[in-house]
This record gives C-alpha cells, structure tokens and sequence, in this order.
C-alpha cells in the first residue's frame, strides 16, 4: 500500500467518510450531523420545549456512548464523545439518541411499531434518572453487560492489537495510520516534554510522579467518520525506567467550533478544545479528569491516554426486547450526565415538564415522536442521495 504524504491527506480523508456513511442508513446518521444541527435551527426543531441550560453531548448518539476507565481503574458506561459539546438544551440529545436508536431498529429489520416503544422506553429511562429513588447503575442490558465484561478484562496487549494492531512498541503505518511531517514530529515531542502530559501519564495506573516519559512512535491517525480530515495523532510512550517500565497510546485531536446549538447569555472557554474538556469533567468525568487541553501547530487540540478499557458501544441486530432494553438503559445514562448538573428543585420542574404532551396510548411526549418521524425521512432521503452522489459521481 502506498502511504500518502501528508499534502495528500485531505482528498483520501474525504473519500474514506463518504464510504463510511455509505455503508448503511445508520452509518450515515453518525456521520452526518450537519443535516442534524440544520433540522434543529429549522422552524420544526425550534418548536422543541426548551430545558434548564447544562452541557450537554451535543451529538449524542449510540456510537458515542460506551464502557469508560477512569484513573483509578473503576469501569462505567459513559457518554464518551465530546466534540459537539455545548451548555445547551438537553431536549437536543435526547432527540439525537432517539433519532440513533429508530435508526439502529431500522437497521436490525425491527418493526416501526417497536421505535415507537423504544421511544417510550428510552422516556422512561431518561425522567427515572432525574427521580429521588434513582440508581447511579441501572440495570444493564445484555450487549452492556457484554461490553462492560469485555472491558474489565482487557489488558494493555488487547488495546495494542485493536488500536495499533501490534503489541510491540511500535505503531504500523498502513490503512490507519500515515507518516507524519516533519513539523508534526517536532510538535509532537515538544507537547510530550511538557509538564500537562507528564501528569496526565503519571496520573494513571499508579505511576511514579518522577517517572521518565519517552516517545517511542508516533503516527497520524485516520480514525471516525465526521471527524475525518481534522489533526489526528497516535502516539506511543514509555513510561518509566527499564525496571519498570509501562507502555501508553495517546490520542491527539483537533478541536473545532461546535455547530450543536448553545443556550444564550452562558458562559464556555472560547477556546475550543477547552470546551471539549470542560463539557466533558461535567458530562463525563471519569474521561474528563483524564484530558486536557492545549496548542499545537497553531490549532487546539485535546490530548487523553487512551484505556484498554475504552470502547464505543455497538447494538448491531437488536430483536425487539434487546432494543426496548438498551433504549431506556443509554437514556438513563444520558440523564444521569444532565441531572449531576442540576439542583433539586430544577430536576423537579424538568422532570414535570418531560411529562407533559402525551395520550393515554403513548407514553413518550408528542414532540419526541414528530421530531423522529421527520428525522428519520430526511436522513433516509439524504442516506440514497448520498449513495447515489458517492456511487456515481455525480
């Protein structure tokens, strides 16, 4: 395979996100988050009722929630995904994972019949985390309990394999990961003798505080979907003397302007990458307390250790009980991120307020169930543009 240089990065970058939105209808929601944030400044999406501002995801679907290490060795399932974060409406990720979850019912042949019991679900879900009586674990579906166990067991070797495909202390140019420049190189170094990463990789496992910090590799990393042709980078480290010795990969990533629309008259870092950081030490602190923020080649960007226990969470043919399931179980975790930022008297009125526009033959609000129908439409429309356009050219 012939790697490109970096001039050449940004036409193959364009090119692999077409193809992975091209994949299935779900694929293309996760990717496409533009025509999300379009449907929210519409008429429509204004329409939606307007909750207590708190950070919120920003792009909270499926994809972007699963198994998290915090610094202490401690699991939990988080929202794991920052790059959209904003103090917002929290109605917009709940709309977002809606529109997720029909869409994954929709890949796994489910019945709309079951979407519409997934939303009251995923309501269900999402108010109980704002409740008196509410648990800080809910009871985990069958593909969470599988993913968390996964989690617990993985070791530095199987994070070495998945993400770098190799437990050496190397990092393999290939489809993944492309040469760097020369500027990229010197960038790279300089951010690593830095005292913020020192202590980001010291802080984890235990680490010895004076423990030495030596880059080993480093790569540029082609890795999501609508991040794609943004900086990314893979580095390698060795923590420790010979003795001691330990391995860390970290992930680089370019933070831009957030399009998810933000409440009015708040307060958010300007600088980009510190509101990635900031939105996720609220949202998701076990992966917040783990990142921080900083310049680099003239452009912000957020840097985190990666964990072996990591993962994103994939719900890939669902039958109908496994998706009613999940749907109230993701919501509930959702919830938990909104309601740690509210006091009690504002979770009580939010909690009052999601209750209301509903029948007595369905339990989720009115808004919630139009919002998905239009959503789902025009993202099938523009899932066959999109194919029609990447398949023919035209």
């Amino acid at each position: 395979m012939k790697l490109p240089r970096p001039a050449e990065r940004h036409a193959l970058l364009i090119q692999r996100r077409n193809e992975k939105m091209a994949r299935s209808a779900h694929a293309y929601v996760r990717g496409n988050t533009v025509q999300f944030y379009e449907w929210l400044h519409s008429q429509r999406g204004r329409r939606l009722p307007k909750g207590p501002p708190v950070w919120i995801c920003g792009d909270c679907h499926v994809g972007n929630l699963g198994p998290t290490g915090d610094k202490h060795g401690r699991i939990a399932m988080h929202i794991r995904d920052l790059d959209q974060t904003v103090i917002g409406n929290p109605v917009h990720d709940l709309v977002r994972l809606a529109l997720s979850l029909a869409m994954a019912a929709r890949s796994s042949d489910l019945p709309g019949v079951t979407t519409a019991r997934m939303l009251e679900e995923m309501m269900r879900g999402y108010e109980y985390a704002f409740s008196d009586e509410a648990e800080d674990t809910p009871e985990r579906p069958r593909q969470v309990k599988a993913g968390l166990r996964d989690a617990v067991q993985r070791t530095w070797k199987n994070l070495a394999q998945e993400r770098i495909e190799d437990a050496r202390p190397t990092i393999p140019l290939g489809r993944h990961f492309w040469p760097l420049a020369r500027d990229e190189k010197a960038a790279i170094r300089k951010l690593c003798e830095t005292p913020e990463l020192h202590e980001l990789v010291t802080a984890l496992k235990s680490r010895p505080n004076h423990a030495s910090v030596e880059v080993l590799d480093a790569a540029y990393w082609v890795k999501g979907c609508s991040s794609l042709g943004l900086l990314r980078y893979a580095v390698l480290l060795a923590v420790g003397g010979d003795k001691d010795k330990d391995f860390c990969l970290v992930d680089i990533k370019q933070a831009i302007a957030a399009a998810a629309p933000r409440a009015s008259r708040v307060h958010m870092p300007r600088d980009n990458a510190r509101r990635v950081v900031e939105g996720a030490r609220n949202l998701s602190p076990a992966l917040g307390n783990r990142m921080f923020a900083t310049r680099f080649l003239d452009q912000g960007v957020f840097v985190r250790e990666l964990l072996p226990q990591d993962l994103k969470l994939e719900l890939d043919q669902l039958n109908e009980g496994e998706a009613m399931r999940a749907a109230g179980y993701l919501a509930q975790v959702v919830g938990q991120a909104h309601a740690r930022q509210m006091d009690a008297a504002t979770r009580l009125r939010w909690r009052a307020e999601l209750q209301k526009d509903r029948s007595k033959s369905f339990e989720a609000p009115s808004w919630l169930w139009t919002s998905v129908v239009q959503l789902v439409g025009s993202h099938e429309q523009g899932y066959l543009e999109h194919c029609r356009r990447f398949a023919m050219g035209t």
